[in-house]
C-alpha cells in the first residue's frame, strides 16, 4: 500500500484529534512503515499452519462459582442520588 492511499487527515478528523501538519507528516511515515511491514506478512505461506483463535492452549479458563458477601443494604444505597422502598432510581433511557 502506498502513502497516497492513507488519507491521515481524513482519520484524525473522523478520531476528533486535531494535529499539526508536522504531526500528520510524521504519522503518515509511520503508517507507511506499519503496512509495508504488514504487506510483507501477508507475503508469507502459512498454507500448512492450522487455524487457532488463540496463539496459546487455552483449557478450562473458568473458576468455581463460589458466593460471596456483597454490600448491605444500607451500604449500597448510601451513595445513590435518588432511592425509594430501598431501592436505586435511575433515569430511563429506554424510549
Amino acid at each position: 500500500m502506498s502513502s497516497p492511499e492513507l488519507d491521515v487527515r481524513y482519520v484524525a478528523n473522523l478520531a476528533r484529534i486535531d494535529l499539526s501538519d508536522a504531526e500528520i507528516a510524521q504519522f503518515q511515515s509511520q503508517l507507511c512503515r506499519v503496512l509495508e511491514y504488514v504487506e510483507q506478512l501477508n507475503q508469507v505461506d502459512v498454507s500448512q499452519v492450522e487455524p487457532t483463535a488463540h496463539a496459546n492452549d487455552i483449557t478450562n479458563v473458568f473458576r468455581i462459582d463460589e458466593p460471596k458477601p456483597g454490600l448491605e443494604k444500607v451500604a449500597a444505597l448510601q451513595n445513590a442520588p435518588r432511592q425509594a422502598n430501598g431501592l436505586v432510581m435511575v433515569t430511563k433511557v429506554v424510549e
